[in-house]
């Protein structure tokens, strides 16, 4: 990774934890998992509280916010798969078959860009997006408003956490709490780096020694979130030679930015296959494979990739420091 890249990382890092409120104070003061930062980008129109982590978590698993009745947030985000869903793109209401695989939402709180093409700033715009999107629960904010207004539960409990009746501000504050609540860590990864020398076998530790060297994964995959929350062309995309998906280039618009897609999390990673934004490689191995051959040639593939030549014992360990991430899920 570049002196600058790092420095910008460790700016974000640092304001973060300056401006932000305490995470636990907010889950009845449960231990957060080690290795995360114990503060949060959180906005001041929508400070964390204990009322509105549990109305957001209600929210999650209410099949009310699908146009049909049929589906909820954890039909594609599912906790027993580290809020992932298994398949290789999401499938909405009606069985109809998304374009991108269903991405983790662990410690999505201290993420800086959201969705697999960055079109979100915000969690609290991120979160009604999926509503109202034709290819998962193709809804409209209006009439899961008018369903939930029906629900004198749910009158009462938007009552006590903002002081207001069910409107749409308030429900995406709501969602975006519960989310900023799904945080991840622990993991034997953690212990090490925290001190406890046992907490990786003698292969984890030469697969962590590969992930720094000579696979050069904290090029993109570093932090507590083990991610840089940019977005890189990696060839994904680009089957031969055509371009399937542009990524963050139909956001932004800039060319070099086609075929480009936000860095993933790798926290639980061994638990959230399909991998890629199109969840086109099953297995670690696979990914670690493309990865080892410089990613797939494209006029943007990011400088960063190149083939790494790895051995297979080189591999082997990686995928051992990989499965090392998965620790403890607070939800």
């Amino acid at each position: 990774m570049s002196r600058g890249r790092a420095s910008e990382w460790v700016a974000i890092c640092l304001a973060a934890a300056i401006v932000l409120p305490h995470l636990a104070d907010a889950q009845h003061g449960h231990d957060l998992p080690l290795g995360v930062d114990a503060f949060m980008p959180v906005p001041e129109s929508n400070p964390l509280t204990a009322e509105k982590i549990a109305l957001g978590r209600r929210l999650f698993f209410d099949a009310r916010l699908s146009a049909d009745g049929t589906l909820s947030c954890a039909g594609c985000h599912d906790p027993a798969r580290a809020f992932t869903d298994g398949r290789r793109t999401s499938v909405g209401v009606g069985g109809r078959v998304g374009r991108r695989n269903a991405p983790a939402l662990l410690n999505r709180g201290y993420g800086a860009a959201f969705f697999w093409d960055g079109r979100a700033s915000s969690l609290e715009e991120q979160v009604l997006g999926p509503i109202e999107h034709p290819d998962e629960l193709a809804s409209t904010v209006d009439a899961v408003l008018a369903r939930l207004q029906q629900d004198p539960v749910y009158g009462a409990s938007f009552e006590s956490a903002f002081g207001r009746s069910i409107n749409r501000d308030d429900l995406a504050r709501a969602l975006a709490s519960y989310v900023r609540s799904l945080v991840a860590g622990d993991s034997p990864v953690d212990r090490y780096l925290a001190g406890e020398r046992e907490a990786l076998s003698f292969e984890e530790q030469e697969g962590l020694r590969v992930f720094r060297g000579k696979a050069n994964c904290t090029a993109c995959h570093l932090g507590p979130l083990f991610s840089d929350e940019r977005f890189h062309n990696t060839g994904v995309a680009w089957a031969g030679g055509t371009l399937t998906d542009e990524g963050r280039g139909t956001v932004t618009g800039r060319p070099e930015h086609r075929g480009a897609f936000k860095t993933p999390t790798l926290r639980h990673v061994a638990e959230t296959s399909p991998y890629m934004h199109d969840g086109s490689i099953w297995s670690l191995e696979g990914v670690i494979d493309f990865y080892d051959r410089g990613g797939n040639p494209n006029p943007n593939l990011d400088p960063e990739l190149r083939p790494l030549r790895l051995t297979a014992g080189e591999k082997a360990v990686l995928v051992a420091f990989l499965r090392a991430l998965s620790g403890r899920i607070v939800h």
